[in-house]
């Protein structure tokens, strides 16, 4: 009857559980979900990735392509991200355009990429004002139970940290362009990025790693970003205020769950 009793009084099913001391899957408050990262899963992309935490599942393929420059930045290349939810990974998705949750989710990955500076855009001109690559990260959720944006930022740095270009010589005289595929280099990251999400229910009572059913139902949400044990950046689209408790708390959870992220990207990559 327990599935019954969550489908009818979906709040009061939570909230009794917290009421315990206990979260619906058998976690405590602070308690993560087991992560799995797979490099090289996508034969058709430059560089891949999959990232689960949880039932969450994201798969990233990344595709490198030739372009000019814009005259904005001149000495820069471009690194696109795009978040897919389709109706595969939840059935609260629609078919159809990028849907509402899609283009935030889009949007708060592109503002990690630009406020963290994982990668230097200057390393990705080839010749300025002529050539430059563009990385376009397709990030598709095959599976969606919470925490979305760090299987995101999982899968994708996972896949950056084993992409490799070839070797590109571009002459300005005779507009000419040669690729060397055989010579490939490594694209320079600042270090390996991991997002940490959490969920506020009342005051002060903090839940990490939300799955849907948490994040759904929480007073506010908020993901904090870390370099292994270098604070990065922080998301907040709203809800109740975080106390500087929880904030404190938060953080050195996130410390903690970055090394582990950090080490399991590090040993898929070496182990490839």
């Amino acid at each position: 009857m327990a599935s019954v009793y969550k489908t009818i009084y979906p709040v009061k099913y939570l909230r009794d559980h917290l009421s315990q001391n206990i979260r619906p899957d058998g976690r405590e408050f602070l308690s993560f979900r087991p992560a799995s990262v797979n490099v090289s899963s996508i034969g058709q992309a430059d560089s891949s990735a999959i990232f689960k935490i949880g039932n969450t599942t994201v798969v990233c393929g990344i595709k490198a392509e030739l372009a000019a420059p814009t005259a904005q930045a001149p000495d820069c290349g471009f690194l696109i991200p795009n978040v897919g939810l389709s109706p595969l990974c939840s059935s609260k998705f629609r078919p159809g355009p990028p849907s509402d949750q899609a283009q935030v989710a889009t949007k708060i990955i592109d503002n990690i990429l630009w406020n963290s500076h994982i990668i230097d855009l200057k390393d990705l001109c080839i010749c300025k004002d002529k050539l430059a690559w563009v990385l376009y990260c397709d990030l598709e959720c095959i599976d969606s139970d919470g925490s979305i944006i760090d299987a995101c930022l999982g899968s994708l740095m996972a896949a950056l940290s084993t992409l490799t270009l070839p070797e590109i010589l571009h002459n300005s005289e005779s507009q000419s362009t040669t690729v060397h595929p055989s010579n490939r280099a490594p694209v320079p990251l600042k270090g390996i990025f991991t997002s940490i999400s959490f969920a506020v229910f009342d005051e002060n009572l903090l839940l990490v790693d939300p799955t849907d059913e948490e994040e759904t139902q929480a007073l506010a949400r908020f993901t904090i970003v870390m370099n292994r044990d270098e604070f990065s950046y922080i998301h907040k689209s709203g809800g109740v205020p975080i106390s500087p408790d929880l904030l404190s708390k938060s953080i050195t959870r996130a410390r903690s769950r970055s090394e582990n992220i950090s080490s399991l990207i590090t040993k898929a990559i070496s182990s490839k």
